[in-house]
Order: structure tokens, then C-alpha cells, then sequence
């Protein structure tokens, strides 16, 4: 494995090089965990499964399609806050694009 570099931005983003994200098969809106290891320096990236086999998920509508409200329900609450933080986060990054800041 070749050793890549990034800079890590001013607000803490940083892009996983494209190369690794083929390799290791991660894909547009995958949702991906991060855990820092025992050594305080290393930060493991997964790939994870949201809902597969949630308890208490609502049954799929008659044709097949789940609506987002039976998706968010069928969530954990610590998914359900993830799931909020997000959609906040890129609510106000359209906010101030709109308001041209």
C-alpha cells in the first residue's frame, strides 16, 4: 500500500483519496464510522450497514418502497441523532449559500 497524504481543512473535512475509496469499495452517501485505536493517533474508517434487520422496523409499503418516515423510525435513537445532525448540518450549509456567505 502506497502511504497518501491530505490536509485535514478548517472545518475538519478531509477527502478519502479516490484510489482507496475504489479499493476498499466505498461509494456516494455509504455511511462510514470512524473509532480511534488504542494508540490515540489511529482512526479506523468502516463502511456500516444502517438498519439491516432494525427491531421494530415498520413493514415495507405494499409496492416494495420503504418512505423515509418507516426508514427514520426503524433507526436506534443514536442513529436517529447522527441522522439529525447531518440534515442540520447540510440545512444550514444551504442556508448560507443562499444567503451567499
Amino acid at each position: 500500500m502506497n502511504k497518501m497524504f491530505r490536509i485535514l481543512g478548517k472545518r475538519g473535512r478531509i477527502t478519502i483519496p479516490y484510489e482507496i475509496r475504489q479499493r476498499v469499495g466505498f461509494s456516494y452517501n455509504d455511511v462510514l464510522s470512524f473509532a480511534e485505536s488504542g494508540d490515540g493517533r489511529t482512526v479506523v474508517v468502516k463502511r456500516e450497514k444502517i438498519c439491516d434487520n432494525c427491531k421494530g422496523a415498520q413493514p415495507a409499503a405494499q409496492n416494495d418502497e420503504v418512505t423515509l418516515f418507516d426508514f427514520l423510525n426503524g433507526l436506534s435513537k443514536e442513529q436517529q441523532k447522527a441522522a439529525l445532525v447531518h440534515l442540520s448540518i447540510k440545512w444550514a450549509e444551504k442556508q448560507g449559500g443562499a444567503q451567499g456567505v
